[in-house]
């Protein structure tokens, strides 16, 4: 590893703790205690409140509801994980039934080709499995306010759709994007829009050279493609944190020279908080959820899935929308506004108190108790409300990429095997199936049971398996130990 490869990785841990957001009142507090040690060191003031007993309810009841309050955004946090588990496992059991229990083999009509049916067949199951894919994507989006599907790891996936009509866009992009155009003018989803954080954005890759994006299908867009990862852009604010406290100047002297409708700092407010994006108004998960059960529709239609697989198939669609639901849930209803306020406020009475009362026993020590007891309090109030949103871009939030990207690779995993014949696999050398009373392979065994007239190969079966079991049992109990 590099120097430079080693301090950028310094640098993120740095960036993932919360020292960013709580030094000014780690700077605030611990000033204050530096001026209640010079008051009672340097004058006749004696600025000191003698309360043991207060100072110690007070700080337990409090240590007990901040406590609290990181418990509740971490329970966000791990149920979003959970969520995300639930779409991957009902994406793979969707995958599987389209990919597996839908035949190749179709009604021959007068005119066509066999072998013309079973391939639009194929394709057919591909394309449904790429709109799979497509709604993890589109859920990562949804959650993080990216509007539209006007983006490199989306609109390849679901660019052939038949879509409803949403021209909202096309006056935005229609300028400067000769470089993809092309002659689809199709109703297509709601364009990709930008939201506010988006104007101050760049693309960054995962690591280094990795590219996902380069196994999609290559398609044309009337319109340019957002990339996949569209953080805010990082500022000088970010590098340097304490630069912060001049972010209002510089702020109001952007509002008085600028000249036209710019937008930038727009990911930060005055208080030097970085912004939370807007809530979106396009549902792309909900309109890719209409295609798959539309598709059922038809297999059922033209008796293509059997009933059993029916259910099993809508009810990996219905979990999939329920997971979708519940991380809306998750990331529309932050914790209220009145709990966070009286909180926090709550906080800083007791660290603005806190040296009055502690001076008394600990003398200059009161600076540096003071600065620990801020950085305790503050810190874990800013773990609780960094966790709060696990789906945005910082470096705590969850990793959605990593989990699109493990259902992509899962679907074609998936797509690599033909619906398997058992016969072709089962009855080979390398099965010993009746292992370990029985070492002798499958085809063996066909073959002995041949050679053998007069004997039943069933009740001789039975009577492996009934040794087997003995054998197992004996082999793996914890009693031979």
């Amino acid at each position: 590893m590099t120097v430079g490869s080693r301090l950028k990785s310094y640098y993120k841990k740095f960036n993932s703790t919360v020292i960013n957001d709580m030094w000014p009142e780690q700077l605030f507090f611990s000033s204050v205690a530096v001026a209640v040690c010079c008051i009672n060191q340097y004058t006749k003031v004696n600025f000191t409140l003698n309360s043991t007993n207060l100072l110690t309810v007070l700080g337990t009841v409090l240590g007990l509801v901040i406590s609290f309050r990181t418990t509740s955004a971490y329970d966000r946090f791990w149920e979003g994980r959970q969520l995300w588990g639930k779409i991957a496992l009902a994406s793979r059991t969707l995958g599987m039934i389209i990919w597996i229990h839908v035949p190749i083999k179709r009604k021959v009509k007068d005119g066509e080709n066999v072998d013309d049916i079973e391939l639009r067949a194929i394709i057919e199951k591909k394309s449904m499995m790429n709109l799979i894919q497509a709604f993890s994507v589109s859920v990562k989006h949804f959650l993080r306010a990216e509007r539209g599907i006007y983006y490199k790891d989306l609109y390849p996936l679901l660019c052939f759709l038949p879509q409803s009509l949403d021209g909202s866009q096309e006056g935005r992009y229609a300028k400067g994007s000769s470089e993809n155009e092309s002659d689809d003018t199709r109703p297509s989803l709601p364009m990709w829009q930008e939201s506010p954080l988006s104007a101050a954005s760049t693309a960054k890759p995962l690591k280094g050279d990795f590219d996902p994006e380069v196994v999609l299908p290559t398609v044309a867009s009337v319109f340019p493609l957002a990339p996949a990862r569209n953080p805010p852009k990082e500022t000088i604010y970010d590098i340097f944190p304490p630069f912060i406290i001049f972010l209002p100047i510089h702020l109001m002297i952007k509002k008085l020279t600028r000249t036209h409708d710019g937008d930038e700092h727009r990911e930060r407010n005055i208080f030097g908080k970085k912004r939370k994006p807007e809530p979106i108004e396009s549902n792309i998960p909900l309109e890719i959820s209409l295609f798959l059960s539309s598709y059922m529709a038809i297999l059922l239609r033209d008796e293509l899935l059997d009933p059993a697989m029916a259910t099993a198939y809508d009810n990996a669609l219905v979990s999939m929308q329920e997971a979708v639901i519940s991380l809306q849930r998750i990331r529309s209803t932050p914790i209220p506004f009145a709990y966070q306020f009286h909180l926090r406020v709550s906080v800083w009475l007791f660290l603005l108190f806190l040296p009055i009362m502690i001076y008394s026993d600990f003398k200059w020590l009161t600076i540096p108790c003071t600065a620990f007891a801020c950085f305790l309090y503050v810190g874990i109030l800013e773990i609780g409300q960094g966790i709060e949103n696990p789906f945005n871009y910082s470096e705590n939030a969850l990793e959605l990429e990593y989990f699109c990207h493990q259902i992509q690779r899962e679907l074609a995993e998936i797509a690599v095997h033909p619906a398997p014949d058992p016969s072709g696999f089962i009855f080979s050398q390398f099965n010993q199936p009746f292992a370990p009373s029985d070492r002798r392979t499958a085809i063996d065994i066909l073959r002995d049971n041949k050679d053998a007239e007069g004997h039943e190969a069933i009740p001789s079966v039975r009577h492996t398996l009934a040794r087997n079991y003995q054998e197992v049992f004996e082999a793996t109990s914890r009693k031979n130990r």
